[in-house]
């Protein structure tokens, strides 16, 4: 493809701003020309304030009456199914946000569905942060050897009440407060996939999900065990109800390898051993720029031809590892409800 690509948004949520920033810094090469959601008034505000010319009550009625190379959808996951067969019935190219389907028993026959029908990618944006794609890089260098353990912890205290009596989680994304598998399916799924982007592909071994927030209906706590290939001990421990903790907070992780370690401490990525550096990293500008990596990699791919990084068949792997934590930690694997 070497015109400008023309996409269809469905969706105009609080995620919305940072897909939409992504695509207008790839003006000449892609732009957002149509938007839809069921609130009018939504998809107006993304309009008016991104300048997209077309706005539509429906996914229906947008992709009948545009001409579209491509659909970015960052609609509720419970719609993610339903919409990409819309899209690949009229042979579009698909940006769909995480997850592929609410549950694995729905992802798996849609990716059968679509498969070489149209070209497919899960928006799976976490693993695209620079600081990941720079450990990434070191360890694809061999500059910590062969790894032996890894930690990742995420502590925020946004399930607990704050001097207002609001929960923090809920205000900034209000449908966690309804999904019966929130921590895990929602949030630790992009720890997940960043941790096999890091050091291969892992199973989980033994899971604990607890619920400390009665006024929502999922988890908010959880540690979890893997094992890597390479018979690295792996584990994710995290919590939305942890006192002390701010409401929100960045990722902490360790990778220990015989020739040296990475840390990841807030803004700050540190190399030690045989080799050592310190990376710093703008918090805002790296979230933001997750997002336009992710985009860029979708079009580029278009463009060139080459895989996505995100398949549908990587995103699968993930969404067995979340449903495993659900099996292993005795919690049913109810279905989500919408965003």
């Amino acid at each position: 493809m070497s015109k400008a690509l023309r996409i269809g948004l469905i969706g105009a949520g609080w995620v919305t701003q940072y897909h939409l920033q992504g695509w207008q810094k790839l003006a000449g090469n892609a732009s957002v020309v149509a938007i839809t959601d069921p609130s009018a008034e939504n998809a107006a505000a993304r309009a008016n304030e991104f300048g997209i010319e077309q706005r539509f009550a429906s996914a229906d009625e947008m992709l009948a009456q545009c001409d579209l190379d491509a659909v970015d959808i960052a609609a509720p996951r419970a719609v993610h199914a339903e919409l990409v067969r819309l899209a690949a019935d009229r042979g579009l190219a698909v940006l769909c946000q995480k997850p592929l389907a609410p549950t694995l028993d729905e992802a798996e026959p849609l990716a059968r569905d679509v498969a070489g029908r149209i070209r497919l990618m899960v928006h799976e944006n976490w693993r695209f942060r620079s600081y990941y794609r720079d450990a990434a890089a070191w360890i694809r260098e061999g500059r910590i050897g062969a790894i032996t353990a890894a930690r990742l912890t995420l502590m925020t205290s946004g399930t607990l009440p704050d001097s207002e009596g609001k929960y923090p989680a809920i205000v900034r994304q209000p449908f966690m407060r309804t999904e019966t598998r929130m921590l895990v399916a929602e949030v630790l799924i992009h720890h997940l996939d960043t941790l096999c982007m890091l050091l291969g592909p892992l199973d989980v071994t033994a899971a604990t999900l607890t619920q400390t927030c009665a006024d929502i209906a999922g988890e908010d706590g959880a540690v979890i065990q893997m094992l890597s290939q390479g018979g690295a001990g792996v584990s994710l421990f995290a919590s939305f109800a942890a006192h002390g903790a701010p409401a929100s907070q960045p990722d902490h992780l360790e990778i220990l390898g015989k020739a040296g370690a990475i840390r990841l401490d807030g803004t700050e990525l540190q190399l030690t051993g045989a080799h050592n550096e310190v990376r710093s990293y703008d918090l805002a500008a790296t979230y933001q720029g997750s997002y336009d990596a992710t985009i860029a990699h979708f079009v580029d791919a278009l463009q060139s031809g080459a895989p996505f990084e995100t398949s549908p068949e990587d995103n699968l792997q993930t969404l067995r590892l979340v449903e495993d934590c659900y099996r292993l930690s005795g919690r049913k694997a109810m279905r989500t409800s919408s965003k």
